[in-house]
């Protein structure tokens, strides 16, 4: 039996040689159960290893760390009226190469995962062709890893314009808010596209399954860059004080919140390869 949300299909029930097996689109495309797929775990690929997705928790942490850092340092510049230092803005910077590494690790899993039918055990002899990018639409945790992707390349142009901040409110908004909000808008979409995956529903309520923790938790973070780069667009004239610290404010939260499930990936890795 499949399920999921149209058009997805990302929870099968079905039987194998009389034994009952539950497939589910996000561990089938990490790894996480090579039973169901009639895999032996030592014969997976790199990309679908426990270390793999250890690893690539580990990068999403640093750069979510350095974002966090970045906020807290900016804090305090405001709180002692010292004017904007470029070390701050290098420090987001350093934190989008991180947050871009993991974000092509997780696509370059997704690219790679095979496609699965219940009734022919996956091969892990075969010759596998290996795929940068790939194309799989029909998958949502190809879409949401891809946009994901995209999404930390355009922080990069975000974070690395803000290093030498141009002169004028239309050329900060054209080099720095404008890819920001690029950013901000496809982690959103690679949010929800996860969310929908491991919760195997447009909405759902699994407090009971880590995976979805993980998924949860990481689509907060993405609404809350949302909402920061919303209210970071530079205006032609004087603002409120307050903007600026809000934004701020939610930008230290969405990295926290990426911090967060980062950890719980890194924990989810180690919990499989127990077993």
């Amino acid at each position: 039996m499949d399920s999921g949300p149209w058009p997805f299909v990302t929870l099968r029930h079905f039987r194998r040689h009389g034994r009952r097996y539950v497939w589910r689109a996000r561990q089938h495309r990490k790894g996480l159960e090579h039973e169901a797929r009639g895999l032996d775990p030592a014969r997976a690929p790199v990309w679908q290893t426990q270390t793999y997705n250890w690893i690539t928790g580990g990068v999403f942490a640093v750069g979510a760390f350095l974002f966090m850092a970045g906020c807290a340092l900016t804090l305090m510049q405001e709180l002692t009226g010292s004017p904007q230092s470029v070390l701050i803005n290098i420090v987001f910077f350093c934190g989008s190469i991180p947050f871009t590494t993991a974000g092509y690790l997780q696509h370059f899993q997704a690219a790679n995962a095979e496609p699965f039918t219940p009734g022919a055990p996956a091969d892990g002899a075969s010759k596998r062709r290996i795929f940068l990018i790939g194309w799989q639409p029909k998958s949502p945790g190809w879409l949401s890893t891809i946009t994901q992707f995209f999404g930390t390349v355009a922080f990069n142009f975000n974070t690395f314009d803000a290093i030498h901040t141009p002169s004028g409110w239309v050329m900060q908004d054209l080099v720095i808010w404008v890819p920001g909000m690029i950013g901000s808008v496809l982690f959103l979409v690679s949010g929800y596209l996860a969310y929908i995956e491991a919760g195997h529903a447009y909405l759902s309520w699994r407090p009971k399954e880590l995976a979805w923790w993980i998924v949860f938790i990481n689509l907060v973070g993405c609404i809350a860059f949302m909402t920061a780069s919303i209210l970071a667009y530079t205006p032609a004239g004087p603002e409120p004080g307050w903007i600026p610290a809000v934004s701020n404010g939610h930008l230290w939260f969405g990295a926290l919140c990426f911090f967060v499930g980062a950890l719980l990936l890194m924990r989810e890795s180690r919990l499989a390869a127990r077993g």
